[in-house]
């Protein structure tokens, strides 16, 4: 097998990184193998500490993130090596018990909030991708977001968005816009810029079969 194609896509929250993603896994499901890793499901194991404590972790900064294992795990795929990819549980602020089994594929959409921001994940992207949507629409489908999908309450939220959300992104995430390769306002609605990317990954595919 050629070495994978790894596209990242970085972004504030709720900014459409996982819309794009999708519409382009979308595009090669069919034809090509092609897997999406999220950076969230990085978050660093967090049974050690009481549920109080887990609370307080600041999950909108890079350190909250096992990126040395993220980055393990991409050059285990680059290599052609399958992977126990971690997973996530958003309501108990932990990393779940249960992992999930990833094959290699030609296609690797890595997205999540600092794939741009670290310099050790940056080298490993043939494409990187910054979706670039309005800070009150990304405040709004947050606020929806984390109360319907992981048991949030509306004033944990806004709380949450106001003390660190917002300071963390500017600090560390829209910095990383420069690191772009292409920049997508206005995320999985802009569809003119998602084919003009897919038209471009077509065009790599193709020279690296050739």
């Amino acid at each position: 097998m050629n070495k994978p194609l790894i596209i990242g896509i970085a972004g504030g929250t709720a900014s459409g990184k996982s819309t794009v993603a999708q519409s382009i896994y979308r595009k090669y499901a069919e034809t090509k193998s092609v897997i999406i890793i999220k950076q969230d499901d990085y978050y660093k194991d967090q049974s050690h500490l009481t549920m109080e404590e887990r609370v307080k972790t600041n999950y909108d900064h890079p350190l909250a993130f096992d990126n040395e294992l993220l980055v393990k795990h991409l050059d285990m795929l680059r290599n052609g090596l399958p992977i126990e990819k971690p997973t996530y549980d958003f309501v108990n602020h932990t990393r779940s018990s249960v992992t999930e089994y990833i094959e290699p594929a030609d296609v690797i959409i890595l997205e999540g909030l600092f794939v741009l921001e670290s310099e050790f994940i940056r080298d490993r992207l043939d494409i990187k991708i910054f979706v670039d949507t309005e800070a009150d629409i990304r405040f709004i489908r947050r606020l929806k977001r984390d109360i319907e999908e992981r048991g949030r309450t509306l004033d944990g939220v806004i709380t949450q968005y106001t003390t660190t959300v917002k300071v963390m992104h500017d600090l560390f995430i829209e910095p990383s816009k420069r690191y772009a390769h292409v920049i997508i306002p206005e995320g999985g609605s802009n569809t003119v810029a998602i084919d003009l990317l897919i038209t471009k990954i077509d065009s790599i595919i193709e020279h690296a079969v050739k």
